[in-house]
C-alpha cells in the first residue's frame, strides 16, 4: 500500500497557491491538459519575457517565455510545431527584419576597407624593398664596389647646367644689391632737390642757384626712376629663367638621377639571381627580376630623354633671354650716365618696359588703417 502511494506521488506535482500552502495532489496528465487549455485560451505567452537579475537589470537578462514553454514541454515528451519552433520563428526574424540589407551593406564596407588595407599594404611593402635595393646600390657605388650606368655626354651637359645657374644666381644677387642701393641714392635726390625749391623761395639772394641744383637734381630722380625700371625688368627676368625654368628642368634631372638609381640597383640584383642556382624556385624569381629590371630600364630612358629634350631646349631659352635683358642693360646704363634722357626713354620704348606710378609701391591710407 505504501510502496504504490509512494509510486504515484513521484508523478505528481506539488502546486503553490497565492498563500504560499500546498494544494492539493492532482495527475500530471490532468495538469499537463489544465496547462494546455491555459495556453491555448489564455494571452500570447509568445510575446512576453521573463527579467532575469531584477527590475532595471541590463537587456542581457532577458529570457524569453517562448523558449522556457518549448523546452518544458520537449522535457514532457510533447512535440513541438515547426511553426512555433525557435529556428523557424528567429528564421522568419531574420528574414523579415527591416536591417539584413543594412548587414549586408556593413559586410560590403568592411570588405572595401579590407581591400584598401590589403593594397596600402602592398604598397609599403614594395616601397621598402624598393627602398633597400636603392639604398644598397648607393653605398655600392660610393665604396667603389658597384657598377654605375654613365652616360657621359648628358652628364656633361648637366654639370654644366649647374654651374651656369650658380652664377646666374650670383648676377640676380648683384642686380637686386644695385637695385636697392640705386634706390637709396634716387630717394636722396628727391629729398635733395626738394629742399632746394624750399630755399629758392626762402633765400631771394641764391634764387637761382638753388633753383638751378633744384631742378638738376628732379632731373636725375626721373632718369634714375627709368634706370630702376629697366633693372627692375631685368632681375624679374633673370629670376624666372633661374628659379623657374632651370629648377623645372633640376627636377627632371633629379627623377632621372633616381631612375638611373632604380635601374642599376635591379640590373644588379637580377645579375647576382643569375650567376646563383638554376632550380625552379630560382628560375621564377629570376623572371620576376627580369619583369622588374624591364620596367626600371623603361623609365630610365623615357627620363634621359626628357632630360636631353629639356637641356636643348633651355639652351636655347637661355640664349634668347640673355642676349634681350643684356642688351637692355647696357643700352639703359649708358644712356643714364651719359645724361642722355632720349635715348633712355627710347630704350625702354624698345624693350617694352612699363614704369611704376609714382607713390606706386606705398600702401594706400586703408592699408595704413
Amino acid at each position: 500500500m505504501a510502496d504504490s502511494i509512494m509510486s504515484k506521488a513521484a508523478t505528481m506535482e506539488i502546486p503553490i497557491n497565492s498563500n504560499g500552502d500546498t494544494g492539493t495532489l492532482t495527475e500530471d496528465d490532468s495538469l499537463e491538459q489544465d496547462l494546455q487549455q491555459v495556453m491555448v485560451s489564455g494571452p500570447n505567452l509568445n510575446e512576453t519575457s521573463i527579467v532575469s537579475g531584477g527590475y532595471g537589470g541590463p537587456a542581457g537578462g532577458i529570457i524569453p517565455t517562448s523558449t522556457i514553454k518549448d523546452i518544458r514541454m520537449k522535457s514532457r515528451g510533447v512535440s513541438l510545431p515547426k511553426s512555433q519552433s525557435a529556428a523557424s520563428r528567429l528564421a522568419q526574424h531574420t528574414d523579415q527584419h527591416p536591417g539584413s540589407s543594412n548587414h549586408n551593406a556593413s559586410n560590403s564596407t568592411e570588405e572595401v576597407t579590407r581591400g584598401v588595407a590589403v593594397e596600402k599594404l602592398d604598397s609599403v611593402k614594395k616601397w621598402g624593398i624598393n627602398t633597400y635595393k636603392c639604398t644598397k646600390q648607393m653605398f655600392s657605388e660610393r665604396f667603389g664596389r658597384g657598377s654605375r650606368t654613365v652616360d657621359l655626354e648628358l652628364e656633361a651637359q648637366i654639370d654644366v647646367l649647374r654651374e651656369t645657374k650658380n652664377k646666374y644666381e650670383n648676377i640676380l644677387r648683384l642686380a637686386t644689391a644695385l637695385i636697392n642701393h640705386f634706390q637709396c641714392m634716387v630717394q636722396t635726390q628727391q629729398a635733395l632737390g626738394d629742399t632746394f625749391t624750399d630755399l629758392s623761395q626762402k633765400s631771394p639772394e641764391l634764387q637761382d642757384e638753388f633753383g638751378y641744383n633744384a631742378e638738376t637734381q628732379k632731373l636725375l630722380c626721373k632718369n634714375g626712376e627709368a634706370l630702376l625700371g629697366a633693372i627692375n625688368f631685368f632681375v624679374s627676368s633673370i629670376n624666372t629663367l633661374v628659379n623657374k625654368t632651370m629648377e623645372d628642368t633640376l627636377m627632371t634631372i633629379k627623377q632621372y638621377e633616381n631612375a638611373r638609381l632604380e635601374f642599376d640597383a635591379y640590373r644588379s640584383d637580377l645579375e647576382e639571381m643569375s650567376l646563383g642556382p638554376r632550380d625552379a624556385a630560382a628560375m621564377v624569381r629570376i623572371e620576376m627580376a627580369q619583369q622588374e629590371y624591364q620596367i626600371h630600364r623603361d623609365k630610365y630612358e623615357r627620363l634621359r630623354s626628357d632630360v636631353t629634350i629639356k637641356l636643348k631646349f633651355l639652351e636655347e631659352n637661355k640664349v634668347k633671354v640673355m642676349h634681350k635683358q643684356l642688351l637692355l642693360f647696357h643700352n639703359a646704363i649708358s644712356a643714364y650716365f651719359a645724361g642722355n634722357q632720349q635715348q633712355l626713354e627710347q630704350t625702354l620704348i624698345q624693350f617694352n618696359v612699363k614704369l611704376k606710378p609714382p607713390g606706386s609701391d606705398k600702401p594706400s591710407w586703408l592699408e595704413e588703417q
